[in-house]
């Protein structure tokens, strides 16, 4: 007799399983078949509804404003949109993961604190330490993440190219991939205080103050630093297509060189939802105009190696203000993530397209990036982390979040689907309504040495 036995629309590698089952032993999948389901100490048969293998969001920011406490409201959040497994960003408050002993305690919040289960990335100072460097690798991390914008002097600094080069050429045998927030620091400030001397302060002002030039100009600067070095590239979140482009010309250079697209960008324009969300849509990079079928023509033809959140769930007092340059930038996510990819997923292809679809960039792709073991999919042997997705429209609203900060730029918007249940590695941890499991059921997922 198995643990578990979930039932449902099962998206496996192979192709959707109508009528299946997943079966559960010791918190790994046992079988998947279809047709009568076997017998199991505990079922649940959700019908129609999709069985997505666990969403892995790889962009997210729990410990910016409260440090590692913020491990037990993030992966909450994560757990009620089918969300299993979150790659946590290293700038926390106070201090950002740059050495062992930073990361061993906010491994120790995840075994205290998590609902779902976390793999961490580490970063560095502005002049950078190897020792610390191989701590890191050592205690676990799955990535390194950089910015070349300072967004705070200490935990998010602008990291220079000579501290890069390091870095980078530090980790060229290690697989490890380098993150990099990719705006130009100098094209920034200087338009900031331009838009400012000039009473240019609303929400529309927001995406030319950073413009697009900026994010070209970071990446192929990183991207030119790193090609000799022999280490994994890696843009954390282009606006663009045209990014992808530049990042795909180097690749087909022979640079190992990939990118990542956050879903706002493939819902939400600037020109359309900027006057009418003002500050709740600021981003860095900035949400652009004109892009989202673009951005949607990148996925399809391959061109993006995953779609995340970057959630940053600010209080909504960070958020207001009359100058859109005093606005915290950055949004709450992962709820919505699964939906709302799904959402525009579905209005450009089939329910079922659509699902395979988000399997392979929410899950799949995501583990294989990060080095999961375990992760990213529906198939014997793998951790039993299963999104329950009904597609039944709904629309949502941030307030049923009770730990939540009570908003969001998608208040109001109806989903084709809405994910209904979430089980990490076997155990059931939302069932639509409540979150059912206990903090410290999560786990640090270490990636393993190459």
């Amino acid at each position: 007799m198995y643990d578990l036995v979930v039932m449902g629309r099962v998206v496996a590698p192979a192709g959707i399983v109508e009528g299946g089952w997943i079966a559960v032993s010791g918190g790994r999948i046992a079988a998947i078949g279809t047709g009568a389901a076997p017998m199991a100490s505990t079922s649940h048969d959700y019908g129609s509804a999709y069985l997505l293998p666990g969403i892995i969001d790889g962009q997210t920011h729990a410990g910016s404003q409260i440090g590692f406490a913020g491990m037990a409201p993030t992966t909450r959040a994560a757990a009620m949109g089918g969300v299993t497994t979150i790659v946590d960003m290293p700038y926390d408050d106070p201090d950002p993961v740059t050495t062992g002993a930073i990361l061993a305690g906010k491994i120790d919040a995840i075994e205290r604190l998590a609902v779902c289960d976390v793999a961490l990335y580490g970063t560095v100072p502005t002049t950078p330490d190897p020792d610390h460097i191989a701590e890191l690798i050592a205690g676990g991390v799955c990535a390194f993440k950089i910015s070349s914008f300072e967004a705070h002097p200490h935990r998010f600094p602008r990291i220079g190219n000579a501290a890069t080069h390091l870095l980078l050429e530090t980790l060229g045998g290690s697989g490890l991939p380098v993150g990099l927030h990719n705006e130009d620091q100098e094209i920034v400030r200087s338009l900031a205080a331009k838009f400012r001397a000039e009473g240019r302060t609303s929400p529309s002002d927001h995406s030319p103050s950073r413009p697009e030039v900026a994010e070209l100009t970071a990446t192929a600067n990183f991207l030119e630093l790193g090609a000799a070095t022999g280490s994994h590239l890696h843009i954390v979140h282009i606006s663009i297509a045209d990014g992808f482009d530049l990042v795909r010309s180097y690749r087909d250079r022979g640079v190992n060189a990939t990118a990542e697209m956050c879903v706002h960008y493939l819902l939400f324009d600037a020109a359309d939802d900027a006057p009418r969300l003002g500050g709740l849509l600021k981003v860095n990079p900035p949400i652009r105009t004109g892009q989202k079928d673009a951005l949607w023509e990148v996925l399809e033809a391959g061109g993006c190696t995953f779609v995340s959140s970057d959630h940053s769930a600010w209080p909504l007092d960070r958020k207001q203000n009359a100058s859109i340059f005093d606005v915290a930038a950055g949004m709450p996510g992962l709820e919505t993530l699964l939906p709302a990819f799904f959402t525009g997923a579905a209005a450009r292809k089939c329910a079922d397209d659509a699902a395979r679809m988000t399997a392979d960039l929410l899950s799949d792709r995501v583990a294989k990036f990060f080095g999961l073991p375990h992760k990213g999919r529906l198939a014997p042997g793998f951790d039993a982390d299963i999104a329950v997705l009904d597609p039944t429209p709904g629309v949502y609203e941030s307030t049923r979040n009770a730990d939540g900060p009570g908003w969001s730029a998608y208040d109001g918007v109806e989903f084709a689907a809405t994910p209904v249940a979430t089980f990490v590695r076997g155990r059931q941890v939302w069932d639509g309504t409540s979150i059912t499991a206990p903090a410290g059921h999560g786990q640090f997922v270490a990636r393993p040495p190459r």
